[in-house]
């Protein structure tokens, strides 16, 4: 759109209502929680389902610890999860 030097009434009140607008916009942005990447978290989610699938190969003659180390591990990964996820819902960081 092309002004001139005298806009017309109509110009005038699209760009006020453009102008209005805008912070609205940028608000609706601001309010929405980012999803940011959770490395650490990530890495050790990844620990876990490892350490849980190396136990999960290791033979079961270890009297019951083997099952116990299993189900801490599972304990450790929902955790883990839990707090990415509440990492994502709140803004991904400084928690």
């Amino acid at each position: 759109m092309t002004m001139s030097k005298n806009p017309s009434r109509r110009q005038v009140s699209k760009a006020a209502a453009i102008a209005a607008a805008a912070p609205a916009v940028a608000l609706a942005f601001t309010s929405i929680p980012a999803r940011a990447y959770q490395g650490n978290m990530e890495h050790a989610l990844a620990a876990l389902q490892e350490a849980f699938g190396a136990l999960q190969q290791a033979t079961p003659n270890k009297g019951g610890h083997r099952e116990h180390a299993m189900d801490l591990i599972q304990r450790a990964m929902w955790q883990v999860q839990a707090g990415i996820n509440f990492a994502n819902a709140h803004g991904g960081g400084g928690w």
